[in-house]
């Protein structure tokens, strides 16, 4: 077990895409890697917010792992071999792509991120069979640009304290809503929801 005490704090090695490395304790595998330029993609992780592993754009391969792991929420451990870009990861994060996009076809962050990860609505040939269903056969339950990533609600509760905004409802039809969907008394109108909101699905307007 590689640990390493280093000015009272504790020194954890592990090899990310076959390079070995030595991290303080207590970071994830996101932030190890980004603290090495090491690029992962996600879109809903906020350094402000606990993370929440919603959006799963941001799998990464634990070698011995039988499934793809979150790297915003994962903490690594001693001696951890990971993979950012292997083809396993790219398959992962091709279908979860292709899942946003269909719930929100129009949202260009997700269809910019989507080219990004190979995943491009005008070619059918970057497309595998889930994905041609669901972009060219399957409709949308309804219009929308949200992940449902959970950013707005989470900043509402853990930084402004207002509980202002909440899930409601379950499945495909499942949204953030106000609580029993009327007025929020508690929302101070702070732009806390819109500033984090990955899609710019929420936007501010002053009413006079």
């Amino acid at each position: 077990m590689q640990i390493r005490r280093s000015e009272e704090r504790i020194m954890i090695n592990l090899t990310i895409d076959e390079k070995e490395y030595e991290f303080e304790d207590g970071m994830t595998i996101y932030e190890a890697a980004k603290s090495r330029d090491i690029p992962i993609p996600t879109l809903c992780h906020n350094d402000m917010i606990k993370p929440y592993g919603a959006c799963r754009i941001c799998l990464v391969e634990e070698k011995g792992k039988p499934t793809l792991i979150p790297s915003c929420s994962t903490p690594i451990s001693p001696n951890m071999i990971i993979s950012t870009n292997s083809d396993r990861v790219k398959r992962g994060r091709k279908f979860v792509i292709e899942l946003l996009l269909s719930r929100c076809p129009e949202s260009e962050e997700i269809k910019n991120l989507a080219k990004d990860l190979g995943v491009d609505t005008e070619n059918a040939e970057s497309l595998d069979l889930v994905g041609t269903y669901l972009l060219k056969e399957a409709k949308p339950a309804f219009e929308t640009k949200c992940v449902l990533c959970g950013l707005c609600v989470r900043v509402c509760a853990e930084i402004t304290e207002r509980h202002a905004l909440g899930f409601s409802k379950r499945g495909i039809i499942r949204k953030i809503k106000t609580p029993f969907e009327k007025y929020a008394t508690t929302c101070i109108g702070c732009g806390s929801c819109a500033y984090v909101c990955p899609t710019n699905t929420i936007t501010i307007e002053e009413v006079s």
